[in-house]
């Protein structure tokens, strides 16, 4: 690897300087290791939060040179039963893990009036997502291939850019709607890949389910800890963020007992349930409705 990045920067104690170098790096080897040293640094309290600059406007992140980023409808749908589908599969998976990498980075980085939990909670969420994008990139060259083989979309950054005017959206949609999503589509995921008797990847899938229940319940957490320093309910307002700004219906099946254990309750599940019943043309109730 090159130069530490983080070794020559001139504001040493200033995390939001360090997170912003680490977030532009492109080289992929680089940025995972700065991103692993970023959180160690930061639990021996080598940072503090502090910044003579305010955030910059939000950019792309810093990504390397492959994949290529294509519009979702380019992306080529494969046979899993082939080598070139089971990779791909796989591939689709580091690429999400590689973006909750900036997406974690960021959020750091650009909100400022957070409580320090906030800034250990997404520090340790990026380092958590540099390990799992490890994970499946190990796999992949395992088969034979590497990230960058296949062309992926930027859907998740989009997300990012969309949101980065409020912490509040930002929690609402990123870790409970984007993160969320992927604990119900897991278990199918796993289900799939032991079909082709690829136990070492299901192994890595459940190492990142177990994670990813975490993220998702630190977004809760930080999602209704702005609800109520703005009084505002936070049932409601999900309810609102949805309608709002999720240009699709939410579908079912949900992984009920990881979205349980991430702090969705009992009447937020049900909204995602009569959403999933009128998205498949079924008859629904009104929510709270006896």
């Amino acid at each position: 690897m090159g130069s530490d990045v983080l070794t020559e920067n001139p504001i040493r104690g200033d995390l939001f300087q360090a997170v912003e170098q680490v977030l532009k790096l492109t080289l992929l080897e680089e940025k995972l290791e700065a991103t692993e040293r970023l959180y160690k640094r930061w639990q021996l309290g080598e940072y503090q939060l502090c910044s003579a600059e305010p955030p910059c406007p939000i950019g792309q992140a810093g990504h390397p040179l492959k994949p290529e980023l294509v519009p979702p409808r380019k992306l080529k749908r494969r046979r899993l039963g082939s080598p070139e589908g089971h990779a791909s599969m796989l591939h689709a998976i580091a690429h999400i893990e590689f973006n909750a990498i900036n997406l974690a980075l960021d959020a750091v980085y650009r909100f400022r009036e957070m409580p320090e939990a906030y800034y250990e909670d997404w520090l340790r969420i990026a380092d958590e997502e540099r390990y799992h994008f490890q994970l499946i990139q190990a796999r992949l060259v395992q088969l034979g291939y590497t990230y960058g083989d296949f062309p992926a979309h930027n859907g998740l950054w989009e997300t990012a850019q969309q949101t980065a005017g409020d912490v509040l959206l930002r929690m609402g949609l990123v870790p409970r709607i984007l993160e969320a999503r992927g604990l119900d589509v897991n278990p199918g995921i796993m289900e799939k890949l032991g079909s082709i008797g690829d136990r070492e990847s299901v192994e890595v899938l459940k190492v990142i389910l177990h994670d990813e229940v975490g993220h998702v319940k630190a977004g809760t957490v930080w999602f209704r800890y702005l609800c109520a320093q703005r009084d505002m309910d936070s049932e409601q307002t999900f309810e609102q963020l949805v309608r709002e700004y999720v240009p699709y219906a939410i579908r079912g099946p949900f992984y009920e007992l990881g979205r349980e254990e991430a702090g969705f309750t009992k009447r937020e599940m049900e909204f995602l349930r009569q959403m999933d019943l009128q998205a498949r043309g079924k008859p629904s109730a009104c929510i709270g409705s006896t």
